[in-house]
């Protein structure tokens, strides 16, 4: 909806009673599949180095990374999880009872009421599993059942399995930045996906949905797939995957 001023100029509508929500803490995000914990290098660094050993591929499309020790890697570790802007998170498996990922909430914002996913890195075992889609459900589900507005995510403009993820989890394209960084000397194009919490009921039903028992055969393999319970809830798609 749209208002309109005294002087007929179009404004936004009304946020009434707004409230910005509160920055993410440190209890852990538990689901069926998955459970998340705030990163920490002593418990983390090393089962995730060794989840993420000889793969430097994952890396590929990252601002750090690739890793040429356990020591090298725990340090970096060490330094991100002192902060709260990247807020990380260690990924459990809860089939495989092992960390295999890690992820993040950045450029928080309450006071806009906006917050983004990023620097998910999913090690193989961890890749195409029901895992690791509720990881994403959890932190999206955290986000808006705490009062956030807006969910985004961001990926270089060439990645174009990270634009598939963000189009499969029901997040809408909303454009290219040209020129919007540079990382690791190099141009990056930013692809630009977000859902708005007027989204999230209809999301949250098609997450539900997927990650139900009935919806996996007995082998494990999904019967439906989240693409498409979530297109209809997509505002935009995204041209380069068509």
């Amino acid at each position: 909806m749209t208002d309109r001023l005294p002087s007929g100029a179009p404004i936004g509508a009304p946020v009434p009673d707004w409230t910005p929500p509160p920055l993410p803490g440190v209890a852990p995000l538990q689901g069926r599949f998955a459970r998340l914990e705030r990163l920490d290098a002593q418990a983390h660094a090393a089962l995730l180095y060794r989840a993420f050993a000889e793969q430097d591929a994952l890396w590929d499309y990252m601002p750090s990374g690739p890793f040429s020790s356990s020591a090298q890697f725990h340090r970096w570790v060490r330094d991100i999880a002192a902060g709260n802007d990247p807020a990380f998170y260690a990924i459990k498996n809860l089939q495989s009872d092992a960390f295999e990922g890690m992820a993040s909430f950045l450029r928080i914002t309450p006071e806009a009421g906006s917050i983004e996913v990023g620097h998910i890195c999913f090690g193989g075992a961890l890749q195409r599993t029901p895992a690791a889609t509720e990881a994403m459900y959890l932190m999206m589900g955290w986000a808006f059942e705490t009062g956030y507005r807006r969910f985004e995510w961001k990926c270089n403009a060439l990645n174009l399995p990270s634009r598939r993820a963000a189009q499969r989890l029901g997040l809408s394209f909303e454009g290219v930045f040209r020129q919007a960084t540079v990382v690791k000397g190099r141009n990056r194009d930013t692809a630009w996906f977000a859902a708005i919490d007027s989204e999230w009921p209809a999301l949250k039903e098609a997450f539900g949905t997927w990650l139900a028992p009935a919806n996996f055969d007995d082998d494990g393999a999904q019967r439906e797939r989240l693409g498409d319970m979530t297109r209809l809830v997509r505002a935009g798609s995204d041209p380069a995957l068509r």
